[in-house]
C-alpha cells in the first residue's frame, strides 16, 4: 500500500485540501446570508406561495378580412412605387 503523503511528491497535504473545501462552503454560506440580509425574504416567500396567479388575458387576433382593404391599398401603393422606381409607368 502506498502512503497518502510522501515528502517530495506533487501531492497536496490532506489538511490543506480540507481547509480549501471548508473555505468554499463558508464563502457560499456568507453569500447566501448577505443576500438575505440585503434583499430580505419577501420575494422568496412570494415565489414559494401556493396562490394561483391570475390567468393572462387572451388577446384576440384580428380577422384577416377586416384589414384586407387596407393591405390591398398598401400593396397597390408599393407596386406602383416599385414600377415608378424601375422606370415603368403605372
Amino acid at each position: 500500500m502506498v502512503p497518502t503523503l510522501n515528502h517530495g511528491t506533487e501531492h497536496e497535504h490532506p489538511v490543506i485540501a480540507w481547509a480549501g473545501i471548508l473555505a468554499v462552503v463558508v464563502a457560499i454560506l456568507l453569500i447566501l446570508w448577505a443576500r438575505v440580509e440585503i434583499h430580505g425574504t419577501h420575494d422568496l416567500k412570494a415565489t414559494l406561495a401556493f396562490d394561483d396567479p391570475k390567468p393572462a388575458a387572451q388577446r384576440r387576433k384580428p380577422s384577416p378580412d377586416a384589414d384586407s382593404k387596407a393591405r390591398d391599398d398598401e400593396l397597390d401603393d408599393a407596386v406602383a412605387a416599385g414600377r415608378w422606381a424601375a422606370g415603368f409607368s403605372p
